[in-house]
């Protein structure tokens, strides 16, 4: 039987582990070698340059308005060691000026480390914690760092987490709530706002629904996250 504080519970262990040990997914997983982690770097930020990109460079992406400026990817280096390629195009348009690159590196190999640690624990727990984004950023850390782990964010981009879906974001097929709270409950409707399903789950048990062809709109509270079950995964 799962209890419904599993989920916040596995994700809140998995970062005191990390705390204390440092662990990372070695070299076959991104880990970084010769460069190790660091902390930002009290350096004030680079000024920005008034001439244009040297020639054979790539002119820098335009920053959106409040967005802190990127180092450009010719100065991504570690300060000591390498970084590899897959570790370079995890750090590309992700570093502000002025910070150590290893830092944000760092951030990418921990989420890593906790998807790691969850599946160890409960492969629905690590789906469900990138579903309702407990493990945030799982998509481009594990695209570039641990791709062994590519199959739970596959199967987590097919999930509902907590909220209200309308329209083409409402897929047919068959979902189950793997660690809901108490107070899960959930309502489907159709056409005009006729209601074709809605339930609760007793005592935060697992649960588990099917949303039909009909249906227009998925409502979603207390019920962390659905997960893709059969044909949906």
């Amino acid at each position: 039987m799962r209890y419904p504080f599993l989920a916040g519970a596995a994700v809140a262990l998995a970062t005191a582990v990390l705390a204390a040990c440092g662990s990372s997914d070695g070299p076959g997983d991104g880990g970084m070698g010769a460069a190790a982690g660091g902390k930002p770097s009290a350096a004030a930020p680079a000024t920005p340059s008034v001439a244009g990109p040297a020639a054979g460079t790539t002119a820098p992406k335009p920053q959106k308005s409040g967005e802190v400026p990127k180092a450009p990817a010719r100065d991504i280096t570690p300060a000591a060691g390498s970084f590899t390629e897959k570790q370079k195009e995890y750090l590309t348009d992700r570093v502000p000026k002025g910070m150590d690159p290893a830092a944000v590196l760092q951030t990418g190999q921990e989420t890593c480390d906790r998807l790691r640690y969850l599946v160890k624990a409960d492969r629905d727990i690590a789906v469900g914690a990138i579903v309702s984004g407990e493990v945030a950023d799982a998509k481009p850390a594990v695209a570039h760092l641990c791709p062994r782990h590519q199959d739970l964010v596959d199967e987590a981009a097919l999930g509902y987490a907590d909220g209200t879906y309308e329209g083409a974001k409402v897929r047919p097929g068959r979902y189950r709530a793997a660690s809901p709270t108490t107070a899960c409950s959930w309502q489907l409707t159709g056409a005009g706002g006729k209601e074709l399903d809605s339930g609760s789950s007793a005592g935060g048990k697992q649960v588990e629904i099917t949303v039909p062809e009909s249906a227009r709109t998925f409502t979603s509270t207390g019920c962390y996250a659905w997960l893709p079950r059969g044909e949906n995964r």
